[in-house]
């Protein structure tokens, strides 16, 4: 029985390095945009030519879904240095597209709002790694519903709607809330199903990939909430 119960404690450890490793890096991703949506806030000039350039903005948008679409699709062709650089350089770049809450939004609202999904950004996560219901199917409808989000969300940039935009918001917190969940229960059954010997640059870019899912997962349920509780500075 000894050989059963080191081989299980190396395989408990292996999965906790490894999720540990994914939560490490989104918490670097989420520090990394937050501290440069602060810096730029609060940089009027920087401010100026960020909002001040036609299509700069679109520009960087496109950028960010780019380097999403990239990492994503090539982290398996890509070195672990160059999945890394990428998603520090995304957190950096969606710190830039994000700075405008902070003129939107009071600092206390966005402060609260934080703490409100990060609690329940946390609960999510326990679900999905202690739940025994198979997810997946539920993890497909929420993405048809993330994609409908995105479609109402650009026909809403061109009518204006408040009302259409709460209601935007109330049904993204719901997809959000179970992508959180879904994308945790992956994560588990990819650190479950990694073996011994896997390379070290393999793991890494596993972490990055798992970081990168609950990064989004979390920003886009922050900005759902900061909509419906965030306070207007005006």
């Amino acid at each position: 029985m000894a050989p059963l119960s080191v081989s299980g404690e190396h395989a408990e450890a292996r999965v906790s390095s490894f999720v540990r490793s994914v939560y490490n890096w989104m918490f670097i991703g989420l520090s990394i945009t937050g501290l440069v949506a602060y810096y730029v806030s609060h940089n009027e000039p920087l401010m100026g030519i960020i909002y001040g350039t036609p299509f700069l903005i679109l520009g960087l948008i496109l950028a960010e879904l780019g380097l999403v679409i990239y990492i994503s699709g090539m982290i398996n062709r890509i070195s672990a240095m160059t999945a890394t650089n990428l998603f520090v350089l995304y957190s950096a770049l969606n710190g830039v597209t994000l700075s405008f809450i902070f003129l939107i939004y009071t600092q206390t609202s966005i402060v609260a709002t934080f703490f409100i999904c990060s609690a329940t950004f946390l609960v999510c996560s326990i679900y999905g790694w202690t739940t025994k219901k198979d997810l997946t199917s539920i993890g497909s409808f929420l993405m048809m519903g993330l994609f409908g989000i995105i479609i109402a969300s650009v026909v809403n940039m061109f009518i204006r709607s408040s009302v259409t935009s709460l209601v935007i918001s109330y049904i993204g917190i719901i997809v959000f809330i179970g992508l959180t969940a879904y994308d945790t229960q992956k994560l588990k059954r990819m650190a479950l199903a990694q073996p011994d010997d896997l390379d070290a640059g393999i793991i890494r870019k596993g972490a990055i990939q798992g970081a990168l899912s609950l990064y989004l997962d979390f920003i886009n349920l922050f900005l759902m909430l900061l909509r419906i509780f965030g306070n207007s500075r005006n």
